[in-house]
């Protein structure tokens, strides 16, 4: 435990250095002395207009959907039992994104985008369970119990489905939506004001997930062995998709379609602090927000005062980050 509270700690200082670095980085660069003097007295200065009203807003969205993709993520690998299982992977992300775009493109508000993308995401993730139903019941007459590899199947084929619609709403969309939703499904947290519904729901993912870690560290072992170890797998299984799903679709309305943090986060956690579910879970929910609190400030940082999708950045990393952790671990990746 007290190992365990170390790198929790050390997780959350790197997190406190990482809003710091984002608090005083961009068009206008603020010492330490004025970034106290912002957050202490806000309306007494410019720096406290910049730092309230436009990079903390965007700051916390930052490290709310990092910190949700990430969980996410660590929740399907676990569940499925493959690193390489993830939101955008399983077809979650595509759901939750047709959904919010069919709200832009009828024109209804930020509300029903939001409500569009959980009811997409949901959507998404019932179609595979009902794909995926006939051969986990022919696996459950046989005595085997898992049904992950056609789970994982279903939804990389339902992922390209949902990529298909999303080009048909794109190319019936008109041009003066048309930028913006291009922008938003390339990663975009400029003006991404709504943090609060993000932060709550990272909070009460973990408070949900986490008391159920033991139980998914047995799953790890296999569906048949947890049945027999007394782990409720179906309530379980329910749960972990149900939260997986909702954490995808605010990550994904708050800001548009962000890739490979769900995926790199969780398995470079793995390697390197082993494969314990109380462990990783909040540590990937620090590191994804983390890590995408720095992409974002990146983002608007390089090119300054023009902005990059943020969603560019996390690939760019996520890319040779990702295969060194195959070359370096090959027997474990």
């Amino acid at each position: 435990m007290r190992r365990t509270l170390l790198i929790w700690l050390v997780l959350a200082a790197a997190a406190l250095a990482a809003f710091a670095l984002a608090l005083t980085t961009g068009s206008a660069r603020l010492g330490p002395l004025e970034l106290l003097q912002a957050l202490s007295s806000p309306d007494d200065s410019l720096a406290g207009e910049i730092v309230m009203r436009l990079r903390l807003p965007r700051a916390l969205a930052a490290f709310a959907v990092g910190g949700l993709l990430a969980l996410a993520g660590a929740l399907m690998q676990v569940l499925l039992r493959n690193p390489l299982a993830d939101p955008y992977v399983l077809g979650l992300s595509g759901g939750a994104a047709v959904g919010a775009l069919g709200s832009m493109l009828a024109g209804l508000g930020a509300f029903a985008a939001n409500l569009g993308a959980i009811g997409g995401a949901l959507a998404a993730m019932a179609l595979v369970f009902v794909l995926a139903r006939r051969d986990f019941v022919r696996q459950h007459m046989l005595g085997v119990l898992d049904a992950s590899p056609r789970l994982l199947l279903t939804g990389v084929i339902m992922a390209a489905g949902w990529g298909a619609v999303i080009t048909l709403i794109l190319t019936l969309a008109p041009d003066a939506k048309l930028r913006g939703m291009l922008f938003w499904l390339m990663g975009d947290l400029n003006g991404a004001e709504s943090w609060a519904p993000a932060l709550f729901v990272l909070a009460a993912a973990l408070a949900l997930t986490y008391p159920v870690a033991r139980d998914l560290n047995v799953l790890l072992r296999g569906e048949a062995l947890a049945h027999a170890l007394g782990v409720r797998v179906a309530p379980l299984r329910r749960l972990v998709y149900v939260v997986a799903s909702v954490a995808t679709a605010l990550a994904v309305t708050t800001a548009g379609a962000i890739g490979f943090v769900g995926l790199v986060v969780p398995h470079a956690l793995r390697l390197a602090l082993g494969n314990d579910q109380r462990v990783l879970l909040p540590a990937s929910a620090l590191v994804g927000g983390t890590l995408l609190l720095l992409a974002d400030t990146a983002a608007r940082s390089l090119l300054a005062p023009q902005q990059l999708p943020v969603g560019v950045i996390t690939a760019l990393v996520g890319v040779p980050a990702f295969m060194l952790l195959l070359l370096r671990h090959p027997g474990k990746a």
